[in-house]
């Protein structure tokens, strides 16, 4: 059996293969509900359909004003409860473990009155965020916990932080970014470490962490900077590490050229730090590139997105290149 294909444990949760699909919004909720449509039970049940070992669903707001638009789901209120319960059923019936991103936009938030850890816009085409004061901070903390308590309530067996992109937990880990003076800039890991540790302290939830391994600016933090990020957070509880970059800044000095694998040496690093699974995502497409990257430990899964996007059916495909018909669902299997 490939390594690809080969099962892995997230936690107490195991996974048939290492083909992951990540977090990708889809901007798809007509109204100002945050609420699961029937697309999304379509869009996530096809892929579960397809093969996945895991899907993580899209970036999903712990407060209504986290939102990157007014398109996102939320899980800031037990109303979304329901919609998200009818999903993760349709997830984990055709086989696919099921586990959802948990964010807040902060200064990338379309919405009005966002936050952020200054009151320092991304660019001039969004709204300039109020600084959150350490009472805020503490409220969103606990949103970020309600959040977790109801999608556990849904069925999720794990959630994914969102830490990364320029996004507002993010912005706490950037030396250029956080320049409060309080607890949480003289630890800029702190916040994130608080939430996992919370989490992981009043949920039986898999907790894991998105982060941008680079900002992609040379005043900014560097990997190895990530990668001890990477090793606190392990500390304080997280089970695996999802390692992306970028989307800090507008204006980048330091950003490298987008191609296949362009992400994989920024998952390498962190892996070296750190003994919880690390997942690699980037503009990976093949099953050869998988495979290379797991028996090269690169990483310990594999995140296939775009290319997830374009093929529902994608974990049979790369079974296929792999030469796996086992791993292919019987009734697709006359397609390969």
């Amino acid at each position: 059996m490939s390594k690809l294909f080969s099962p892995i444990n997230f936690g107490n949760i195991t996974l048939k293969n290492r083909v992951i699909m990540p977090p990708m919004c889809t901007y798809k909720v007509p109204d100002d509900s945050g609420m699961v449509q029937e697309f999304h039970k379509i869009h996530y049940g096809a892929r579960a359909l397809g093969g996945t070992g895991a899907i993580i669903v899209e970036a999903t707001a712990v407060q209504a004003v986290g939102r990157i638009t007014q398109r996102d789901l939320g899980l800031w209120d037990d109303r979304q409860i329901p919609g998200h319960k009818e999903l993760v059923n349709i997830i984990k019936s055709y086989g696919a473990r099921a586990g959802i991103q948990l964010a807040h936009a902060g200064r990338k938030s379309e919405v009005d009155g966002s936050v952020s850890v200054s009151d320092e816009a991304f660019s001039k085409s969004y709204k300039t965020p109020k600084k959150l004061s350490l009472d805020e901070i503490l409220s969103l903390k606990q949103d970020f916990v309600k959040a977790a308590k109801r999608a556990q309530m849904a069925g999720y067996e794990f959630v994914e932080i969102h830490a990364a992109h320029g996004y507002l937990l993010n912005t706490f880990l950037s030396k250029v970014l956080n320049n409060r003076d309080d607890i949480y800039s003289r630890d800029r890991a702190r916040l994130v470490c608080e939430i996992v540790a919370d989490i992981k302290t009043q949920t039986s939830l898999v907790v894991g962490v998105r982060l941008s391994a680079s900002a992609w600016r040379k005043d900014d933090y560097s990997v190895s900077e990530c990668a001890n990020y990477a090793k606190v957070l392990e500390d304080a509880g997280a089970q695996f590490i999802h390692v992306s970059s970028g989307g800090v800044h507008e204006i980048c000095d330091d950003m490298p050229t987008i191609a296949p694998l362009y992400q994989a040496g920024y998952a390498k690093q962190i892996k070296q730090a750190v003994s919880v699974p690390v997942i690699a995502v980037g503009f990976i497409t093949k099953a050869s590139e998988g495979e290379a990257l797991l028996l090269g430990e690169t990483c310990d899964a594999v995140a296939y997105g775009r290319a997830m996007l374009d093929n529902a059916n994608l974990a049979f495909t790369l079974a296929s290149e792999l030469k796996e018909p086992e791993n292919i669902d019987f009734t697709y299997r006359r397609a390969y």
